[in-house]
C-alpha cells in the first residue's frame, strides 16, 4: 500500500491528516519489513520533538483497526507492517532470515480436527516460520 492510499483511508475514516500522520504513512510505505512501536517512535522523534510514545502507539493501533497496518506478535514483541495485498482471510509464512512475509492464501482451519463440539472458535492464528529460498541459498542450503 502506498502512502497516499494510507492517507486516503485515514481521511475516509475521519482522521485529521497531520504532517505526523503523513510521515507515519510514508515510513511504512517505504519500509519493506516490520517496525516495532519503538522503531517508529525513534524515527518520528527525530523530526517531531516532544512526540510521546503513547501518541505513536495510539496511531499504530488506529491504523491497524482501519486495516492499513497488520500487527504481528513475535517472541520479541509486537511489530507492525503495511497490510499485505490479500484482502480476504489468510495467514502468513515468515522468513526467520530476512523477515520476508509470504501470504498463505489457504486457511487450514477448515481441515482441523479434534476441536470439541462444545467449543466455539471465534478467531484463530496460524503462522509458519522458516527460511525463504533466498536465505536458504545464502546459507549454502545448510539451513534445515
Amino acid at each position: 500500500m502506498k502512502a497516499e492510499e494510507m492517507i486516503e483511508v485515514m481521511a475516509k475514516n475521519g482522521l485529521r491528516i497531520t504532517d505526523q500522520r503523513r510521515t507515519l504513512a510514508k515510513l511504512f510505505a517505504d519500509s519493506p519489513g516490520y517496525l516495532t512501536p519503538k522503531d517508529v517512535y525513534e524515527f518520528m522523534g527525530r523530526t517531531y520533538s516532544g512526540l510521546s510514545f503513547d501518541t505513536v502507539y495510539r496511531n499504530l493501533r488506529v491504523m491497524h483497526d482501519m486495516g492499513i497496518l497488520e500487527q504481528f506478535v513475535f517472541e520479541e514483541g509486537i511489530k507492525f507492517r503495511v497490510h499485505c495485498s490479500e484482502h480476504h482471510h489468510h495467514h502468513h509464512l515468515f522468513c526467520l532470515g530476512c523477515d520476508k512475509t509470504i501470504p498463505l492464501v489457504y486457511c487450514p482451519m477448515s481441515e482441523l480436527t479434534g476441536i470439541p463440539d462444545a467449543f466455539q472458535v471465534v478467531r484463530h492464528k496460524f503462522e509458519i516460520y522458516g527460511y525463504c529460498e533466498d536465505c536458504r541459498e545464502e546459507a549454502g542450503g545448510g539451513i534445515n
